[in-house]
């Protein structure tokens, strides 16, 4: 196959499904598993991969094990050995609660001659959620609703989460020590800073409860009495835990890497722009279409056929009442900005299969997109307007639906340029 005979949607769900299967964790456990332990083998873990990478332990370990994993609603898989719960997301509910107490009990129990093994990916803020003392739920629900839609950095919204709770920035680990403990990690976050996934239950990090107090003005989050008083009780050393392991078993330049290589395969120049974008989905797209339009006309930075990649995590502050991703939100931007121009195609989506809260991972589109739009009377403009990529992408069946992957590495953006 090459580029003259698959179309646009082939060629870039193609280089998204090479980018997925590398970010899943089947495999990704041989030659990092710790020495059995003479007394128990106990995991705990939170995240939207969660269950798939308790599943993959599971196959590669080998040995009687015991357990409890919090997932997100639909995420759940078969185990043989570790209890799967599934749970809210973004917005924590009480099952999560419910599962964060006992996980947290897991953890107090083991004994210095057990095995510890957690696993976390992205997601585990919101999954794994026990609030401090003097929060209940219903503050943290609302606590987090109000992150959602502040346009805050993923790193800025994990800030916040760590110090109103009880089990992260490292609390977790403090409750399993003098155990021993291995942490097995698949980062969602630009950087892949094993502090910032799932706000690092089991990575100890010292705590600034001003910095927080004055990041959480600055984007618009309300301090209530309650909880300035609660930040600022809720503060940890940050000190190292003796004994632990951490490994990184998947990232997202490892799904962009793989992305490039089957990009060569199809004939295609592949150039990797960056694995930690951030910033407002709707202005990173703007500068994307500027690229673009650059490989377009000067074959700079690239020489077409080509495709320029990307993944990170970008942000939506919400204005409209739309259904809409970060993912629908930038590439709807983008088309915008590049205008219809023929030759240009592209992909963005969640690799966890869910963008935002909808039933689809992102949408893709080709130049007629605007063409398009307008003979159905649809005004893009006004859809971006309103948040609501969905609804645009889904009246031109441009949506990309694969349900739920089981991992999770963020977001995966494709542009081809013919």
């Amino acid at each position: 196959m090459t580029t003259a005979t698959l179309s646009d949607r082939d060629i870039l769900l193609a280089l998204f499904d090479a980018g997925l299967a590398a970010a899943l964790p089947e495999g990704k456990f041989k030659d990092r598993l710790p020495e059995p332990p003479k007394g128990r083998t106990i995991v705990i873990g939170a995240g939207k991969a969660s269950a798939r990478m308790a599943r993959a332990f599971e196959d590669e370990w080998g040995r009687p094990c015991e357990g409890l994993i919090v997932t997100r609603y639909g995420h759940g898989c078969e185990t043989r050995h570790i209890e799967i719960v599934e749970a809210s997301h973004p917005v924590p509910d009480q099952a999560g609660r419910d599962a964060a107490r006992r996980i947290l009990d897991l953890a107090k129990s083991a004994g210095p001659d057990d095995l510890v093994v957690c696993l976390m990916s992205g997601g585990a803020s919101s999954l794994l959620t026990m609030p401090a003392d003097g929060l209940d739920l219903a503050d943290k629900q609302a606590l987090n609703s109000a992150l959602l839609k502040s346009g805050a950095p993923i790193g800025i919204m994990n800030l916040v989460r760590k110090s109103v709770s009880a089990i992260k920035g490292g609390r977790l680990a403090a409750a399993i020590a003098p155990a021993r403990a291995v942490t097995y990690l698949i980062s969602d976050v630009p950087g892949d800073d094993p502090a910032a996934i799932g706000s690092g239950p089991t990575i100890p990090e010292a705590s600034d409860p001003e910095q927080v107090l004055g990041l959480m003005r600055t984007w618009g989050i309300e301090v209530t009495d309650k909880l300035e008083r609660v930040i600022r009780a809720n503060t940890v050393p940050g000190d190292a835990i003796p004994g632990q392991e951490v490994h990184m078993i998947a990232t997202p330049l490892m799904a962009l890497k793989a992305a490039e290589a089957k990009a060569r395969e199809l004939g295609i120049t592949p150039l990797i722009l960056g694995d930690a974008i951030e910033g407002e989905a709707r202005e990173a797209a703007i500068v994307f279409a500027g690229i673009a339009n650059c490989t377009a006309s000067h074959g700079l930075p690239a020489t077409a056929p080509c495709v320029l990649l990307s993944g990170g995590e970008t942000t939506v502050t919400v204005r409209g009442k739309g259904r809409g991703g970060r993912s629908v939100e930038f590439l709807l931007a983008l088309a915008l900005a590049l205008k219809g121009r023929p030759g240009i195609s592209a992909v963005s989506c969640d690799t966890d299969g869910v963008d935002g809260t909808e039933d689809n991972a992102g949408a893709w589109f080709d130049s007629s997109i605007l063409e398009e739009a307008a003979a159905r009377g649809l005004k893009p403009a006004d859809f971006l307007a309103n948040n609501d990529g969905y609804s645009f992408f889904s009246a031109l069946d441009r949506l990309v639906i694969t349900g739920p992957t089981l991992t999770n590495v963020n977001d995966f953006r494709a542009i081809l340029v013919r």
